[in-house]
């Protein structure tokens, strides 16, 4: 049988050994994918009616979505910037919403919202990584 707890370690582990070699672009990437992973999983939790896995996912999703607002260069990004700074908001927002209310509705719309965003970033060629 295999131990999950292992595994969780070996998760983290391989995480936490791409972030010392990955490019800033490459850590974005893995923000979003991470954000979108705990939303699927939050999903899950709503179905099964699991309101302490619901919390901690979302709060989980929230705080990834709010540490890609931080990240963003207002100076350097200039209306994209500002554009993204506001979605990021909506989407917290919504999370905030799925939360309380108990709705997958708004997990989904947020995760459609997110997986729009990093299809552009991941289309971003890496010349200009």
């Amino acid at each position: 049988m295999v131990n999950k707890q292992a595994l969780k370690g070996y998760g983290r582990g391989a995480v936490e050994s791409e972030l010392d070699y990955a490019s800033p672009h490459r850590i974005i990437q893995m923000l979003m994918d991470g954000a979108l992973s705990k939303m699927a999983i939050a999903k899950g939790c709503i179905a099964r009616n699991d309101s302490e896995g619901r919390l901690r996912h979302i709060t989980w999703a929230v705080n990834i979505i709010s540490g890609l607002r931080a990240s963003l260069d207002q100076q350097q990004g200039g209306d994209i910037a500002g554009n993204l700074d506001s979605l990021y908001d909506y989407m917290c927002n919504k999370l905030h919403e799925a939360n309380i209310n108990n709705v997958a509705k708004r997990l989904d719309e947020v995760i459609a919202l997110l997986t729009e965003i990093k299809a552009g970033w991941d289309g971003i060629p890496p010349e200009f990584h």
